[in-house]
């Protein structure tokens, strides 16, 4: 059974979210503040934390970014915060998906049946090796010039599916539908934010990419030598 915990101030969310997420088979633990939710992650490291901006005592991002100093947990963000520069810096902070309120109960746990199939879904295929990059679906691990590279979910899955195909040209649409199996609002966006960790986890200089490259008008490639 699959563990997550709901980060919000707000009562009536917290109890919808834990309700839906409960009769669909999670176990669910909730808190109500930054505090509480480092201390929960501490205490009883859950597999997926939904994780809402406006907390009483510290930003969302600022807990968002403390996460992601000591784990790639999958994290979905659930906000009120709607425009698109909240989106990508969310995003670019290593947030998995992002979710506006208000929002579908039913979309929100298709979303992290999602994210969990993501960090959990085993491939029987060999390792990948483009160049210095090494990837492993089986294991669910990458290397750059032998260092191990720390991925989230969805990272991992972008990086696994341009690796299989070194050269190939995806659109963001294309690989939107990769890691969520649908096109989503301000999904070019997403995808560049995603792609933008993954350059500055991999190239040797994020700000001039040789691994993953941009395509101009289309999309992105993975460098095939």
């Amino acid at each position: 059974m699959n563990h997550v915990l709901v980060v919000d101030d707000e009562p009536v969310i917290v109890d919808v979210v834990r309700d839906y997420l409960a009769a669909a088979g999670f176990r669910v633990s909730t808190a109500r503040s930054g505090a509480d939710a480092l201390r929960s992650l501490r205490s009883l490291p859950p597999d997926l934390v939904v994780l809402d901006l406006g907390l009483p005592d510290r930003d969302g991002l600022d807990v968002l970014r403390e996460i992601r100093r000591t784990s790639e947990r999958p994290v979905i963000v659930l906000t009120a915060r709607d425009a698109e520069a909240d989106r990508v810096v969310g995003l670019e902070l290593g947030a998995d998906d992002y979710v506006v309120k208000p929002f579908s109960p039913r979309e929100l746990l298709a979303r992290v049946r999602a994210v969990l199939r993501r960090s959990s879904t085993v491939d029987d295929g060999r390792p990948v090796t483009v160049g210095d990059l090494v990837v492993d679906p089986e294991r669910r691990t990458a290397t750059m010039a032998g260092r191990p590279v720390a991925l989230t979910a969805t990272e991992f899955e972008l990086l696994a599916h341009m690796a299989a195909s070194p050269g190939r040209v995806y659109t963001r649409n294309q690989l939107m539908e990769i890691v969520h199996g649908v096109v989503v609002d301000a999904g070019g966006r997403a995808i560049d934010a995603h792609i933008k960790n993954l350059r500055r986890k991999i190239e040797p200089d994020p700000h001039r990419p040789l691994v993953l490259q941009t395509v101009h008008g289309v999309g992105y490639r993975l460098a095939d030598a």
